[in-house]
């Protein structure tokens, strides 16, 4: 799908993955909406590529809705969307006393990373289905998800981070399937460790530790990396209903 003048949604946009997507989106030719709580992020990237920051909490059914008719009014059918917003929350199930954690913990991970993912893709599926393909192939848009090797390889505290992020898996392929009548594809990308904000923000000697164990090549990710594989994605049309790591060959350890 050639992106040249086509509307894209980045949740997230205000940093990390989905700001460098943003960017490079803007750069191949599109009209780029910035969904994120963290409006000074999204407001400078948009500032930054020419586009628009929309306050969004992806969790909530009425204020997506609101931000995608926003987003269409000024841009159009949104054609592409990139779905990276997300929580990285770490606890055990049971804390080292032998208490139960709290529900909420395990919840909040799953109604952002998951619940957000499925509420966003639908509605705007929604709206593409509505509208005229944008090619020979019959072309209506594509859906990225974001998850993580979490799905395979979680850690010790990952229990409700990896679940949503398995759960963008296992929602992917029916979604595809379904999608296939509306020419629309979906994918997911499965980053390693990348240099994000819930990366940054720690320690220098975690960051470096994590960073030597990538076989090849031994360092973090960087978003430009994600972005490039996005876009990718994107013109490719035959790919879809997939899932790709982007892991340097990293297996994450139990802890």
């Amino acid at each position: 799908m050639e992106i040249n003048g086509l509307a894209a949604i980045v949740t997230g946009g205000g940093s990390g993955l989905g700001a460098e997507t943003a960017r490079q989106l803007a750069a191949k030719g599109a009209k780029v909406a910035l969904f994120d709580v963290n409006m000074e992020g999204a407001e400078a990237v948009a500032a930054e590529i020419g586009g628009i920051a929309i306050e969004c909490d992806v969790t909530s059914d009425e204020g997506v809705a609101a931000a995608i008719a926003k987003a269409q009014e000024a841009h159009g059918v949104g054609r592409i969307i990139i779905n990276a917003a997300g929580i990285a929350p770490a606890k055990r199930i049971v804390d080292r006393e032998g208490n139960a954690t709290s529900l909420d913990y395990f919840r909040k991970g799953i109604e952002i990373n998951l619940v957000g993912a499925y509420n966003v893709m639908s509605k705007a599926a929604a709206a593409m289905s509505q509208s005229e393909p944008v090619n020979a192939d019959n072309e209506r848009g594509i859906v990225i998800n974001t998850g993580s090797i979490a799905t395979q390889e979680g850690q010790i505290g990952q229990a409700s981070y990896s679940a949503s992020k398995m759960g963008l898996m296992g929602m992917m392929l029916p979604a595809a399937r379904e999608f296939t009548r509306f020419g629309i594809r979906v994918n997911t990308i499965n980053p390693g460790v990348f240099e994000t904000p819930m990366l940054t923000n720690m320690p220098q000697e975690v960051q470096d530790s994590l960073g030597k164990q990538v076989p090849f090549p031994v360092r973090l990710g960087t978003p430009n990396e994600y972005a490039k594989l996005a876009i990718h994605l994107i013109e490719n049309a035959y790919i879809n209903g997939e899932t790709i790591r982007l892991d340097g060959a990293m297996r994450m350890a139990a802890r």
